[in-house]
């Protein structure tokens, strides 16, 4: 196929720059910047570069207090790594101090993972739910609602599993005790499912109203159109808002404090009591001697969860990019 004249000449005239010795690059003219325009972009970097720079310093914080727990000092041996993460013996208080802290993060995990698979599904419906099926009118009605629970206190919550949902789970199953694992997830679910229901009906509401119509068209019902169509197109999004309300529930404090127990244990079920990293910080910092053994160990356990959230939100990031770019 012939050239248009029109490139045809473009091309000469890109040839005949290079041969004189320009390059050949498309420049693009960028507006003139009021004084108030750079003003406000100077204002917004340097709130970026605050915010990044205060990362960065609790960072360098929370890693220069844990490194002393490695470190071997005079009367004061290094522990390893392997040893702190391997070992399930946190006896931190004892002449001959143990720091291990295998049974805190197997605490965490399998609370978080167990009120996920309890958030999941309902936030996920009710996200469908209003994005897909409810009428307008509902929709303002429990989309408040919704919001609204994710603003109650965790420590009503926790309150809560401890008064209502504690001494049902102790009669009814007849347990030693109904402060544990599954009284945890439980409340930890019920914290986590507005975060997980908002996410996901942003995403939902994200699916082009064309794919839906022509689902439609061809004859698909509601629950099919919403089944093989709205939730394959924003599957990427869903994701990214059940790994966000997994590091919700991984790092609550307070309902773990209250109702999960409080035994450094491994679980061996549902109703064994555990304790995550998240209440052993909150109930032990208050005790140890600053810059002594103990003391580095708990910011250990920070750093733990520090780079456990960081790894959740680093997943959910990167499942949110990769969903804009199939999009």
């Amino acid at each position: 196929m012939k050239e248009s004249n029109g490139v045809h000449t473009i091309n000469q005239g890109l040839e005949s720059g290079s041969k004189a010795g320009y390059s050949n690059k498309i420049f693009t003219l960028r507006p003139r910047l009021s004084p108030a325009e750079k003003g406000s972009r100077l204002f917004f970097l340097i709130c970026a570069i605050l915010a990044m720079g205060q990362m960065f310093l609790i960072m360098v914080f929370l890693f220069k207090e844990a490194s002393g727990l490695f470190i071997s000092k005079p009367g004061s041996p290094a522990l390893s790594l392997v040893d702190f993460l391997g070992r399930n013996d946190w006896y931190p208080t004892y002449p001959d101090a143990t720091f291990g802290a295998l049974a805190l993060v197997a605490g965490s995990i399998s609370v978080a993972l167990f009120s996920t698979f309890l958030a999941t599904p309902v936030g996920l419906g009710l996200a469908a739910y209003l994005s897909c099926v409810a009428s307008q009118r509902r929709r303002e009605l429990f989309k408040p609602m919704v919001e609204l629970l994710a603003s109650v206190p965790s420590v009503i919550l926790g309150l809560v599993g401890m008064a209502v949902l504690a001494p049902f789970l102790q009669q009814a199953l007849n347990i030693p005790t109904g402060l544990n694992l599954f009284n945890a997830s439980v409340i930890l679910a019920i914290m986590a499912i507005p975060t997980i229901a908002s996410l996901a009906e942003d995403a939902l509401s994200a699916v082009p109203r064309d794919i839906q119509d022509a689902s439609y068209a061809l004859g698909a019902t509601c629950w099919e159109t919403i089944w093989r169509v709205i939730l394959p197109s924003a599957m990427g999004g869903l994701a990214t808002a059940v790994i966000l309300g997994l590091g919700r529930a991984l790092g609550e404090t307070m309902v773990v404090l209250m109702v999960a127990g409080g035994a450094a244990q491994i679980p061996n079920s549902l109703f064994d009591s555990v304790r995550p990293l998240t209440a052993t910080l909150a109930a032990e910092m208050g005790e140890a001697a600053i810059g002594g053994r103990h003391y580095q160990a708990l910011f250990a356990l920070g750093a733990v969860l520090f780079l456990t959230t960081l790894a959740f939100n680093l997943l959910a990031w990167h499942l949110s990019r990769r969903w804009r770019g199939a999009r």
